[in-house]
């Protein structure tokens, strides 16, 4: 990036003609210099003193209305005291040692991530609704030396044995380590000095292909993220006046790095595991939130208008709501339109990320750019971007289709237990992580991501977008959710669009209607060639369907 000087740069789209490249139009951030020893946990709290006052109320959960919370000295306290506990009575936890964490989201979380992270611990959250068989599969990959993990987990999973064993999170014994003071006067053993470089968090993604990855990011990794959505905070509020509700879970990267980051800059954070969306919108009014984070099913739920949605939203209080920010899948023009139309007072804040880039990426940071229909926002700073034709391996000028390429302090070291070569795959050697999803950046660069590169249908000579065809076929009035695969059709010898769709439970919509609908809004090779009607279609907490899972299940 030192050579972006060197070459003219659009002021507009942030594109460099000359390196096919587009850089950051945000005013750069300072990080650390590199070669300190800092772990993400000293940068954050050293943070947290700096921008909030010693009695703030920083973080709760949902369930405990009738309390203010923990105070930022407080919370403080509690993570100096458990790290004290943790070298005290396991002396040869240490650096580089690995902990899975099962847990649902709990004010506990942000202590005792910050408590190994100062420690040098890798700490790697996980769901705590995975099976026995893919904790297995988590261990042979990071081989961790303990857990920690909640009663309710450990009586349901056989977790395994580890050097170890497994601390219960909500017990007594573990709120006697958050409580017992260190001694006064003598500063935690920590053992040896964590580097920047060191890898602090192990995050689980499926990545573009396959199983379920982990992503190895480092301190320096995590230090960025945080700098980089604390430089580019919205304009509409200030952190000490931000009350942010967080519904998604902090073993995803989206919870884990935005609740942490909110709890660094000082914004008070309630915590819940409700996944209903008028459960959800109850809580704002109950703690006057200003921002609530939604997996964009939740906001598309939020946008429709019927006499059924009118009546969910009935008894929910937004008067203190100014931002639904929301990630993990890209939002249809028509959601977003529809969701302005409902709600012209709320800011849409929809950004783009992944888990090898700490979850952050691209982003809005003001009214203007949230009102760009469809994207998700402008590259964050000190990071550059590409748009590359999969084809021809070339990097492409605005407004081009092709696959989107990364590079910035914020991208992972690499994957976990990479047998399959998949780091290589995934990151080139000059530091550009090629992200599997199918994007253009426009002319004023926004970022507008079409599909994964490996869901595109490919219709003889053509590729197809699923994700147009459910933007389309969302907006009928009928169908409650939707998905769109492939198909292999003998008739006519390629892969055809097939919709699986859940309709209105008094809708009669058939398979003509539905075809017709969609055939009058697309060019005749998109149109879809079938519709399967379900009562449901599987999710995972951000909204994200498998099509190839689908895929193989309606093709055989």
């Amino acid at each position: 990036m030192g050579e972006q000087s060197k070459y003219s740069i659009d002021p507009k789209s942030g594109f460099c003609s000359e390196t096919k490249t587009f850089h950051s139009l945000r005013n750069k951030f300072s990080l650390p210099p590199p070669n300190l020893s800092l772990s993400f946990s000293d940068y954050s709290l050293t943070l947290l003193r700096l921008s909030s006052t010693p009695d703030t109320p920083l973080l709760t959960h949902s369930s405990s209305s009738s309390s203010p919370g923990l105070s930022r000295d407080h919370l403080i306290r509690r993570s100096e005291n458990l790290a004290a506990s943790l070298r005290h009575s396991l002396p040869s936890l240490s650096k580089g040692d690995c902990a899975i964490i099962l847990s649902p989201s709990s004010p506990r979380l942000p202590i005792l991530f910050f408590a190994l992270l100062s420690l040098g611990v890798v700490v790697s959250p996980l769901n705590p609704l995975a099976t026995d068989a893919e904790i297995r599969r988590v261990v042979s990959l990071c081989h961790p030396a303990i857990a920690f993990a909640t009663n309710s987990v450990c009586s349901s999973l056989k977790l395994p044995d580890l050097r170890h064993k497994t601390v219960v999170i909500d017990s007594p014994e573990f709120e006697a380590m958050e409580e017992t003071p260190a001694p006064i006067g003598k500063p935690v053993d920590r053992g040896k000095a964590v580097k920047q470089g060191d890898t602090a968090a192990i995050l689980w993604t499926s990545g573009t292909t396959g199983e379920a990855k982990g992503a190895e990011l480092s301190h320096r990794n995590l230090t960025a993220a945080l700098s980089a959505l604390n430089a580019d905070r919205p304009e509409t509020e200030k952190a000490a006046e931000a009350v942010v509700l967080y519904p998604v879970p902090m073993y995803h990267s989206y919870g884990f790095v935005s609740c942490l980051k909110s709890v660094a800059t000082g914004e008070k954070v309630v915590l819940t595991e409700e996944t209903e969306l008028p459960e959800i919108l109850k809580l704002v009014g109950q703690f006057g939130a200003t921002q609530v984070s939604l997996a964009p099913p939740l906001v598309a739920l939020m946008a429709k208008s019927d006499d059924r949605h009118d009546a969910m939203m009935d008894g929910c209080d937004l008067a203190t709501l100014k931002v639904v920010t929301s990630g993990g899948l890209s939002l249809g023009k028509s959601v977003v339109q529809r969701f302005r139309s409902r709600f012209p007072n709320l800011l849409l804040a929809q950004g783009y990320g992944l888990t090898e880039t700490c979850g952050v990426a691209f982003r809005p940071r003001c009214p203007v750019e949230c009102d760009r229909f469809g994207s998700a926002g402008r590259l964050i700073a000190n990071c550059e971007a590409k748009i590359v034709d999969p084809s021809t391996g070339l990097a492409l000028p605005p407004c081009s289709h092709g696959e989107l390429w990364i590079r910035g302090p914020m991208v992972m070291k690499g994957y976990i237990g990479d047998k399959q070569g998949s780091s290589s795959k995934a990151l080139d050697s000059e530091g550009w992580l090629r992200t599997g999803d199918y994007c253009y950046i426009d002319s004023e660069g926004y970022l507008f991501v079409l599909d994964k590169l490996q869901d595109l249908i490919k219709y003889k000579d053509h590729l197809i977008s699923p994700g147009q065809l459910e933007e389309v076929l969302s907006s009928h009035p009928d169908i409650i959710d939707v998905v769109v695969i492939p198909f292999e059709s003998e008739e006519e010898a390629s892969e055809v669009p097939m919709a699986l769709v859940v309709k209105r439970p008094e809708s009669s919509i058939d398979e003509m209607q539905i075809t017709s609908f969609v055939a009058k809004q697309v060019e005749e090779y998109k149109k879809i060639r079938k519709v399967s009607f379900v009562d449901s279609i599987p999710r995972n907490p951000m909204g994200k369907a498998s099509r190839k899972n689908l895929s193989k299940l309606f093709s055989s």
